[in-house]
């Protein structure tokens, strides 16, 4: 199946290096030479950040610099998904260089790059379906408040297109829940459902800009099945959601001490008789890897917070060293189980990003998991104050041809230490059983 980049509403994504062959002059509009997209200030660049501006550079003008004493949207307007609907294009087959800026060591697609895309196009979508197309009214604040779950359905190669699909399939009173789908095909009229490679659910808050209070979203109005199907889904998601932390606080009260206690009794063996544990288990203290670093004004967004796709780059590059480390051989990654942000992260910040391995699962002998938590503090040490920022969740098992290699590879049993340790565990264990239960098994252990 080969992508058309002609066909409507699909955006070409192309290569942000200087091609040494080219000798091309300054794009120009209506033969008035324009200021390049590169010198927009408040802008992460990419090459699906510098596509999606120059496709709605209006849109994003007015929320770098929106009008003096401007009024908010006055009244909200119902919209379809199909009104949001965007798809880009990446044109690996014949753009070299862009393929050299995705490619990883093993000739698929970068997945921390991958995952800043995802967030820039979801973050534009949900743009398009907050806007009301009145130049004087003050545009809503959006920002990303959590990822329910990307699916790695098969692996990415860079050698062929790839196609990203999305639009917003869900709406609450300041929310949106944003849908996208990652299509790539090696066989001539493959059907959508078998070109599928990955999926992923942004929710998007909406705040004012000056007050700073939660802002209405336009409603939206699905229109096919389909439509529908994915609305009423998202809406039992949010619902399950706000439930969430009630439910865990019941759970903690009715007899969360036995499960603790168990998950420590082996924690204590390390602890007090290290010679006499088990040689197959390992502290999860002892798997923890951490990554510093100042956060740069190149690093920023079009409201001059850092862009939260970045985060995900350095958080999933940082879970991917440690069960690398951890493994002793080459990770794969699965899945993205959860991310919050919790709060942003402004220019200037000292952020510091931990990693462990959380626990591991053992069902599939072939495909053994490796669940990694990754959390960023902002930290100020002039205030002597450690906030968290953002708390992300991924899944790894091991390329199979790396261990084909190694007979003896046995993913260690994680044990926990302290008290904290065993519930961050026992936390994650629930709400992977809790999506389970819901009907979002892994695929990739069908």
């Amino acid at each position: 199946m080969e992508f058309n980049s002609s066909s409507p509403g699909t955006i070409p994504v192309v290569s942000t290096l200087t091609n040494p062959f080219d000798d091309n002059s300054l794009a120009c509009d209506n033969g008035q030479a324009r200021k390049p997209i590169a010198f927009w200030p408040g802008m992460y660049h990419s090459p699906v950040t510098n596509a999606l501006w120059e496709t709605r550079p209006k849109t994003f003008e007015r929320l770098l610099d929106p009008p003096k004493d401007a009024t908010p949207q006055g009244e909200l307007l119902t919209r379809t998904p199909r009104q949001s609907r965007t798809s880009i294009l990446y044109g690996f087959s014949t753009d070299y260089i862009l393929r050299e800026q995705y490619r990883d060591p093993w000739n698929e697609v970068r997945i921390g790059k991958l995952l800043e895309d995802l967030d820039a196009l979801a973050g534009t979508i949900s743009v398009k379906h907050c806007s009301d197309d009145d130049s004087t009214t003050r545009p809503p604040l959006l920002v990303t408040a959590s990822v329910d779950k990307i699916v790695l359905k098969k692996p990415i190669s860079v050698n062929v297109d790839l196609k990203i699909v999305g639009s917003a399939i869900w709406v609450g009173r300041s929310s949106i829940e944003v849908q996208l789908e990652v299509i790539q095909s090696t066989e001539e009229g493959s059907d959508t459902s078998d070109s599928e490679a990955l999926t992923a659910n942004f929710i998007f808050v909406a705040r004012d800009s000056k007050t700073g209070k939660a802002a209405p979203v336009n409603r939206l109005s699905p229109e096919t099945e389909t439509e529908k199907l994915l609305f009423e889904e998202a809406e039992a998601r949010s619902k399950l959601r706000k439930r969430k932390n009630v439910e865990e606080k019941k759970e903690i009260q009715n007899g969360e001490v036995n499960r603790l206690e168990a998950l420590l009794a082996e924690g204590r063996i390390f602890c007090d008789m290290p010679a006499l544990a088990d040689r197959n288990s390992i502290l999860l203290r002892d798997t923890c890897l951490e990554n510093s670093l100042i956060c740069q004004p190149q690093q920023r967004n079009i409201h001059g917070r850092i862009f939260g796709g970045f985060l995900m780059h350095r958080a999933f590059e940082l879970a991917f060293s440690t069960a690398y480390a951890f493994a002793g051989l080459v990770p794969y990654f699965l899945e993205v189980d959860h991310v919050d942000f919790l709060r942003p992260v402004d220019v200037g910040d000292f952020l510091r990003i931990k990693s462990c391995v959380l626990y591991t699962e053992h069902e599939n002998s072939e495909k053994p998991l490796i669940n990694i938590e990754v959390v960023a503090h902002v930290t100020r040490p002039e205030l002597r104050s450690s906030e968290v920022s953002n708390t992300f969740h991924f899944t790894f098992t091991v390329r199979p041809e790396a261990k084909a290699k190694d007979n003896g590879f046995r993913i260690r049993k994680v044990v926990p230490a302290t008290e904290e340790e065993a519930r961050s565990i026992l936390e994650r264990m629930d709400a992977e059983s809790m999506q389970s239960s819901k009907g979002k098994k892994r695929r990739y252990l069908a």
